[in-house]
């Protein structure tokens, strides 16, 4: 523990959480057009609830979200709702005003509004007073991570013994790493590597690996001096992956293949499988669900229901495709 400018800074201590919200969330217009996308549900959840309930599974009670224009609805969501509260007591359902009240109290939120579209290392760069300088982690809003041992407990504990960045990893299909920002290295352990570069969407042919970014990382104060050095990219954005570029050319950086599966909730077929992969997981909803599919779906395939649905859907199909 050192002292700087009369503040203390916890060097070995992960005590903040970032998490980036202010994307525009094109690839689900026009539900987007007013609601976040990290607002948009898995069954009955939004999906920032889960990020927020993986910090505070994680030990983490100081967190800032980094919102933008037309975000307003996070705050009201962690926020009391006292009209709501009185009607469900009013009703006596109990249950449920529980779940709403604790969302007020499960952590202490703090909001920053990122005045331009400029990219996620210019998002970041806006929690560089409220970090103070110490080592931080962020979650992206629109990515869950499903695992026993919450995904950033695993990245922390890394941490404690390595005190150097590091970066939430997954392994992905060969095919795939076109869709990700993908990991040079070189492995030291099962699930460590020394991070060398990293490739943003490489062809299949060139990719240097299958370890992709898997929207977690914990980042020393420093990369805010890297992200003021970085140039802006394609649309005058500035990236967080061309700063770690640049930062694990100066100083050792990992990644860290954690244990547990990914949801990339801003992807329209990745959400998709989501809330069907997370309705066969809940009790109340598991065993009629489960009916559904095995009884409709087939029949539903079978009578060409799907090829006739109405010019609507299927002109979405098509935009979903060149998105």
């Amino acid at each position: 523990m050192s002292s700087t400018g009369g503040s203390t800074i916890h060097q070995g201590e992960v005590r903040k959480a970032v998490i980036p919200a202010a994307g525009l969330g094109t690839r689900f217009l026009p539900a987007t057009k007013v609601q976040p996308k990290e607002m948009l549900p898995v069954i009955d959840k939004p999906t920032i609830q889960f990020v927020i309930e993986e910090v505070v599974e994680s030990g983490i009670t100081d967190v800032l979200i980094i919102t933008g224009k037309g975000k307003r609805s996070i705050e009201d969501h962690f926020d009391r709702s006292f009209e709501l509260e009185q009607s469900l007591e009013t009703s006596g359902k109990w249950d449920i005003h529980q779940s709403i009240t604790e969302l007020s109290t499960l952590v202490n939120i703090h909001y920053i509004r990122q005045k331009e579209a400029k990219g996620l290392g210019d998002a970041i760069h806006y929690a560089k007073q409220h970090v103070a300088g110490e080592p931080f982690v962020v979650l992206l809003g629109d990515t869950i991570v499903g695992s026993k041992v919450p995904c950033t407990r695993q990245l922390m504990e890394f941490y404690r013994t390595w005190r150097c960045p590091v970066i939430g990893a997954e392994r992905v299909p060969r095919e795939k790493v076109v869709n990700y920002g993908i990991i040079k290295g070189n492995q030291i352990e099962d699930r460590t590597v020394i991070v060398d570069d990293l490739i943003e969407k490489p062809d299949v042919e060139t990719a240097p690996s299958d370890l992709a970014v898997g929207g977690r990382y914990i980042l020393t104060a420093d990369i805010f001096d890297y992200i003021e050095k970085t140039p802006p990219g394609k649309n005058g954005e500035i990236q967080l992956t061309d700063a770690l570029r640049l930062m694990c050319k100066d100083q050792k950086m990992y990644a860290y293949v954690f244990d547990g599966k990914r949801h990339d909730i801003g992807n329209r077929l990745d959400y998709l499988k989501t809330t069907v992969e997370f309705a066969l997981q809940r009790d109340d909803l598991r065993d009629d669900f489960l009916k559904f599919i095995r009884d409709e779906i087939p029949a539903l395939l079978e009578s060409g229901a799907i090829d006739e649905a109405p010019i609507e859907l299927r002109k979405s199909k098509v935009t979903d495709k060149n998105s």
